[in-house]
């Protein structure tokens, strides 16, 4: 199966995210938080996942008949490669954006559907901003960004820690269509003629 094929799967996908900041999760703990995907299907999507080496098994325990298996995400395995990326139609890039909209939109709603959410004490926030870049300026921002989240990326679970989950979206404005030039009348330049007096 393509990489891309694997990971867009709605469910696959959230399963992705759910591992995401180094967490250690077992299938019954993974199904509590995914509580609307049946579990059966939600054991076959982890099964291929893990047969693909996206998942790992890093413990198992036998818990009275049956073997719980502990996994976490192999995060460089969890990449659509860019060669894969660019062979990819428009249909196919919406319905992966429609998957991980999804995906962050369920993590939206079970925060502020549980506990006592508080945005402003919790850091929490959505928004959105517009700025005029040329290909070498986003190449810039894009350097920059990644110095500033890669050294907290690298942050283990700790005393004092929350996951916080960072979604990006870098949408560029649709190409404007090219300008269609007539050429105007000497009408349409001097505006209406007065009749003359005869």
């Amino acid at each position: 199966m393509a990489r891309a094929d694997l990971l867009l799967h709605p469910v696959r996908l959230r399963i992705v995210q759910a591992f995401l900041g180094d967490r250690a999760l077992t299938t019954a703990q993974l199904a509590a938080e995914l509580g609307d995907v049946p579990v059966g299907s939600l054991y076959r999507h982890v099964a291929m996942l893990t047969k693909a080496g996206v998942l790992q098994v890093v413990a198992e325990r036998r818990v009275r008949a049956v073997v719980e298996r502990t996994y976490m995400l192999r995060a460089a395995a969890a990449q659509i490669q860019p060669d894969e990326v660019a062979a990819m139609t428009p249909e196919q890039h919406l319905s992966a954006f429609v998957a991980y909209v999804a995906g962050m939109l369920t993590d939206a709603e079970r925060y502020l559907t549980t506990g006592t959410p508080d945005p402003v004490r919790d850091g929490a926030s959505y928004r959105i901003a517009a700025m005029w870049l040329t290909d070498a300026e986003l190449a810039d921002l894009a350097r920059d960004l990644r110095s500033v989240f890669q050294p907290r990326l690298a942050n283990a679970p700790g005393k004092g820690r929350r996951r916080r989950s960072l979604y990006m979206v870098l949408l560029p404005a649709p190409e404007a269509p090219p300008a269609h030039t007539t050429k105007r009348t000497s009408a349409q330049t001097s505006g209406p003629r007065k009749k003359r007096d005869s």
